[in-house]
C-alpha cells in the first residue's frame, strides 16, 4: 500500500523531469559531447585491440572497459540515426541526428538513476511521516535527487553520462542498508569498472565489509574478534571483486595491454589541477600562488618572465610549476589523500555503525579523495551531495551540512555552462533547487530548530553578490582582458572556503556520534 501511494506522486514526478531533460537537447554541449561520440566511433569502428591506442582525436579513450562496452551497445542504435557520427575520422561532427541520439541516450539510461532513487526512497527512515505530501521525507529526497541542479546541467546541457552511474551507486547503497553485502560489493565493483572516479569512496566499502561481514562477532567492549574472522565471506567478496575485474581487464591482459589501458586511466601528466579549477583545497593553494606571484611582480622580487604562462585557468589540461609556493606532486596529492581519510576508517572499524557509519564513511572519503586528490573534475562533488542528500532528510545537522555542501557545490560548476543563452536556464534552474533545498527541508525540521547559523548564512549570501561580479560585472571591466582568471580563481576559492567547512562540519558530526558497535545483518 506504501509503495503504490509513493508511485502517486513519483511517476508524475519521473515523468516531468524526463520532458524537461528533453526540452534541454538542442541547449548548448561541451567538448565532452564529441568525446563520447568519438569514443563510438573508436569502439565501432575499429578492433578491441586498438581502443586505448585509437589517437586520430585528441579525445583518447581514457574510461575503462566497461564504458568503452557501453559506447559499443550505443553504436549499434547510433548507426540508425547517422552512420556518418561512428566514423573515426569525422572530428566534431555534429548533424542534428547526432545531438537527438547522444541527447536521448543519456535520459534513456537515466532510467538506471531512476531505479536508484526510488529503491533509496523506499529505504528512508520514516520517523517524519507527514499528511503533506509535499513534507514527506521520500518526497522531498526524490526530488533532491531527481531535479540536483548538478546532474541537470552535467548531464543534459554539458553532456555527460553520470546518471546511470550514480543509481548503480545508490542501488549498492541501498543493497548495504538492507544486509546484503554481497550483493552491493558486487554492483560497486561493477560501477568502478564504468567509470574509475569511484575509487575515490572503494576505501570505505573496503574497510566496512571486512570490519561488519568478514568479522563475526566482537569481543563485550566492541573491540575485534579476530578468531571469529569468515574466510569464506571473505574469499567470496574476494572472488567477486577478482571475477569482475578479470572480465573487464582480462581481454587487454590476454593482449598484453594491461599497461596501455592504466596509463590511458591514470594520466599524471594532465597537471595538479583540471582546467575549471575544482573548488578543493588545490584551489585555495594555487589562489594563494597567484596572489604571491602578483605582489611579487609587483615588489620586484619575482621577474615577470619567470612566472609559467599556463595560468592553471586557461582551460589547458597540462602541468604547471607554481611560481612561490612548492609545486606538488601526484605522490604528496595521495599522502594529503590518504591522510584526510583515515580518521573516516578508522572510525567505522574501531566504532561501527552499521550501514549508517558506513555511508558517512563514504562521503567523508569522497569529500577527502575531492579536496585532495590529483587532477580532480569540479564535478567529483557530485559523490559527496548526491549520497548526502540520505541524510539530509532524516537528520537536522545534516541537513544544515547537506545545505552548504550543495549551494557551493552546484554553484561552482557554474562556469561548466558559460555560453549567454544558457545563462538564464542555469540560473533558474540554480535558484528553483536551492529556494526548494532551504524550504523543503527548513519546513521537515521546523520543531527541532534552525538548519544553519548566522555566520553560515552571511556565507551563503555572499554567493550572490560574488556570482553578479564574476558572471555579469566582471566581464565588461577594462581588468577582464588583463587578468581572465580572476573570476574563476574568486568563485573556486570561495567556494572551496564552503566546501571545506562542510567537510570538515560533518567529520566532527561523525566522530563525536556515541559508540554502537552494530554488526551487518545479512540476508
Amino acid at each position: 500500500m506504501a509503495v503504490s501511494r509513493m508511485w502517486s506522486w513519483l511517476l508524475p514526478l519521473v515523468i516531468g523531469v524526463t520532458l524537461f531533460k528533453c526540452l534541454l537537447i538542442p541547449a548548448y554541449y561541451s567538448t565532452d559531447f564529441e568525446v563520447h561520440r568519438n569514443w563510438m566511433a573508436i569502439t565501432y569502428s575499429l578492433p578491441m585491440s586498438k581502443w586505448y591506442y585509437e589517437e586520430t582525436s585528441r579525445w583518447r579513450l581514457d574510461y575503462p572497459p566497461f564504458f568503452a562496452w557501453l559506447e559499443y551497445y550505443l553504436s549499434y542504435y547510433a548507426q540508425f540515426f547517422d552512420k556518418e557520427m561512428l566514423v573515426v575520422q569525422n572530428l566534431n561532427y555534429t548533424s542534428d541526428a547526432t545531438v537527438l541520439f547522444q541527447r536521448l541516450s543519456v535520459i534513456v539510461t537515466d532510467m538506471v538513476f531512476i531505479i536508484g532513487v526510488v529503491a533509496c526512497c523506499q529505504n528512508i527512515k520514516r520517523t517524519k511521516e507527514s499528511k503533506e505530501i509535499l513534507e514527506k521525507p521520500d518526497f522531498i529526497l526524490a526530488v533532491l535527487l531527481l531535479c540536483n541542479f548538478g546532474i541537470l546541467i552535467v548531464d543534459h546541457i554539458h553532456f555527460q553520462y553520470n546518471g546511470f552511474l550514480f543509481g548503480m551507486l545508490f542501488l549498492s547503497i541501498v543493497k548495504m542498508f538492507k544486509g546484503r553485502p554481497v550483493d552491493s560489493a558486487l554492483i560497486f565493483t561493477i560501477l568502478m569498472n564504468f567509470k574509475h572516479i569511484f575509487i575515490y569512496v572503494a576505501p570505505a566499502y573496503g574497510i566496512y565489509l571486512l570490519r561488519s561481514y568478514c568479522i563475526a562477532e566482537n569481543k563485550p567492549d566492541g573491540s575485534v574478534q579476530w578468531r571469529s574472522f569468515n574466510f569464506l565471506r571473505f574469499n567470496v567478496l574476494a572472488f567477486i571483486v577478482c571475477a569482475v575485474f578479470a572480465v573487464s581487464f582480462g581481454p587487454f591482459i590476454v593482449m598484453g595491454q594491461l599497461s596501455q589501458v592504466l596509463a590511458r586511466l591514470f594520466p599524471f601528466q594532465r597537471g595538479l589541477s583540471h582546467a575549471y579549477w575544482a573548488p578543493n583545497f588545490w584551489a585555495q593553494y594555487n589562489g594563494a600562488d597567484k596572489v604571491l606571484s602578483i605582489i611579487g611582480v609587483k615588489l620586484q622580487l619575482l621577474a615577470p618572465a619567470n612566472i609559467s604562462n599556463a595560468s592553471m585557468t586557461g582551460g589547458l589540461v597540462q602541468k604547471y610549476r607554481h611560481a612561490v609556493l612548492p609545486s606538488v606532486s601526484p605522490l604528496a596529492t595521495l599522502v594529503c589523500t590518504l591522510l584526510s581519510i583515515t580518521p573516516a576508517l578508522c572510525n567505522i572499524w574501531l566504532k561501527p555503525r552499521g550501514p549508517r557509519g558506513f555511508l558517512q564513511c563514504l562521503i567523508l572519503c569522497a569529500l577527502g579523495s575531492f579536496m585532495f586528490g590529483w587532477h580532480v573534475h569540479e564535478k567529483a562533488i557530485l559523490i559527496s551531495i548526491l549520497p548526502l542528500s540520505l541524510f539530509a532528510v532524516e537528520n537536522r545537522n545534516d541537513a544544515g551540512t547537506y545545505l552548504i555542501l550543495a549551494t557551493t557545490g552546484h554553484l561552482s560548476l557554474f562556469p561548466l555552462i558559460f555560453t549567454v543563452p544558457e545563462l538564464p536556464i542555469k540560473l533558474c534552474l540554480m535558484l528553483f533547487f536551492t529556494v526548494y533545498s532551504f524550504s523543503a527541508l527548513h519546513a521537515l525540521f521546523r520543531n527541532e530548530g534552525t538548519l544553519l547559523n548566522w555566520s553560515e548564512c552571511i556565507y551563503l549570501s555572499g554567493l550572490i553578490p560574488l556570482e553578479v561580479i564574476c558572471e555579469i560585472i566582471y566581464p565588461h571591466t577594462r581588468w577582464h582582458e588583463r587578468f581572465p582568471f580572476v573570476p574563476l580563481m574568486f568563485l573556486s576559492v570561495y567556494c572551496s572556503l564552503g566546501i571545506t567547512y562542510a567537510w570538515i562540519k560533518l567529520y566532527i558530526s561523525v566522530l563525536r556520534e556515541p559508540t554502537l558497535v552494530k554488526k551487518l545483518k545479512v540476508i
